[in-house]
């Protein structure tokens, strides 16, 4: 299990593949919710994460490909673009500084 403290997340990258909107949606939303945290959200390609993402949300379908492309990186994979749990936690996680498990 992999482990992250949300005081140490600096950047989060909402990844995608399907070109629907919903991510960059989230991804706005994201900015929106830690806009007082400091940290950076950005939206990329699950084939072109950068390198100095802390943490990377995706899809779950899109979660193996995000690993193998970013295997370093901490993935956080959600089912829903909106309201979906595991997005509330790393919200959470960096709004509070606590540790987040995934």
């Amino acid at each position: 299990m992999a482990t992250i403290n949300g005081k140490d997340i600096r950047k989060l990258v909402v990844a995608c593949d399907a070109g629907m909107g919903s991510s960059v949606m989230l991804a706005s939303t994201l900015k929106k919710q830690l806009g007082k945290t400091g940290v950076t959200v950005e939206h990329t390609p699950v084939s072109a994460i950068p390198a100095d993402a802390d943490v990377v949300m995706c899809h779950s379908g899109l979660a193996d490909r995000a690993r193998a492309g970013a295997p370093d990186k901490l993935i956080v994979p959600f089912q829903i673009f909106l309201g979906d749990p595991a997005v509330t936690r790393v919200v959470k996680a960096i709004q509070q500084g606590t540790d987040l498990h995934v």
